[in-house]
């Protein structure tokens, strides 16, 4: 199939190319559109077939669960069977915005969707394009990474095209999302509440709203949130993360580039802006300074895919500090890298 691309300004919606962009979502089809974190691969959430064509477009295993989206908090109440006070407050808070909340799932959510649990992870998101469409659609609308399943989220609509050109029908082009990383899984089925996936908003930010806040393993077999597999987010290119802390960092990023270099790999840095002169004589890429974690979560997934469009094979990342948004970065690049320093 062709995919159709629509450019779509955020700040000043057209909403003429909202409801052609709507009327695809209710013929059953899909429809990639921009969120705050990332950009989604949207089908209507109570079509069942619908929401099949998101796992073979992005080749998605049917054990990971998708997100459902939202426009009005009413929607909840159909989604969910019990809606406890923490939802309210927590929405209240953060809502729209990049938290997912996991609630005990109502009828009304098919098994294809939660892999079978009996729990359903919602989310309203930030960004106006994704709220006038679902408006528009009349529906929920499921919305995973609209990239192939494992890979580098897409944070642009020509990310989308890299890894969904002719699968899907249509992309909705707004431009750069402003966070850069996944949205926050917080089950509130558990007490205390346990972080399944670490994102946009912060431990830190939960903690102050609700107190105690668990950061552990599934508490069962099957995930209930995306991205739990041990390798995710990955780039073409093997990406080895360094997570030595202080001046050691450096000198450790710089003895492996000169080791892969040495045996003739294209070797690209991953580094933080304060970091960036120590390693001439190799392709740098500055992710921000280290204590602006927003600029760097915004940047993570553009520069990994950056390196692969130049045809890097070895892509060495300096860490962060594992504090608010560093959590979030940390988690994406240890999962998106080799499993332990190899050469």
């Amino acid at each position: 199939m062709k995919t159709i691309i629509l450019k779509i300004n955020s700040q000043r919606i057209d909403l003429a190319k909202i409801k052609i962009a709507a009327e695809e979502i209710k013929r059953g089809n899909l429809v990639a559109f921009p969120t705050e974190t990332v950009y989604g691969l949207g089908a209507d959430a109570l079509n069942e077939k619908a929401v099949a064509k998101i796992f073979k477009a992005k080749e998605r295993p049917f054990n990971d669960p998708l997100i459902v989206h939202i426009a009005d908090l009413k929607e909840l109440y159909r989604l969910s069977k019990q809606v406890p006070p923490v939802a309210l407050e927590l929405a209240k808070m953060f809502w729209p915005g990049p938290l997912t909340l996991v609630l005990k799932k109502s009828e009304l959510v098919s098994n294809i969707i939660t892999a079978d649990l009996d729990t359903v992870a919602i989310r309203m998101p930030d960004d106006n394009i994704a709220l006038s469409l679902i408006r528009e659609a009349k529906t929920p609308i499921v919305a995973p990474s609209a990239n192939l399943f494992g890979r580098t989220s897409p944070t642009t609509a020509q990310h989308v095209a890299e890894d969904l050109n002719d699968k899907i029908e249509m992309i909705i082009d707004g431009g750069k999302t402003k966070v850069g990383v996944e949205s926050t899984v917080l089950d509130i089925t558990v007490s205390p509440a346990q972080v399944l996936r670490a994102g946009g908003i912060s431990v830190e930010q939960l903690k102050k709203v609700i107190g105690e806040v668990k950061i552990g393993e599934e508490l069962e077999m099957g995930f209930r949130s995306p991205g739990r597999l041990n390798s995710h987010y990955s780039p073409r290119a093997k990406l080895i993360l360094v997570e030595e802390k202080g001046e050691t960092q450096a000198s450790k990023v710089l003895q492996i580039a000169f080791e892969y270099k040495g045996q003739g790999f294209k070797v690209g840095i991953m580094a933080k802006e304060e970091n960036k002169d120590q390693y001439n004589g190799f392709k740098v890429k500055v992710i921000g300074k280290g204590n602006e974690l927003k600029t760097c979560a915004t940047n993570l997934f553009s520069i990994l895919r950056s390196f692969d469009q130049e045809g890097f094979e070895i892509i060495i990342a300096e860490g962060l500090e594992e504090q608010g948004l560093g959590l979030a970065i940390m988690e994406r690049l240890r999962k998106a890298a080799v499993p332990k320093y190899e050469c």
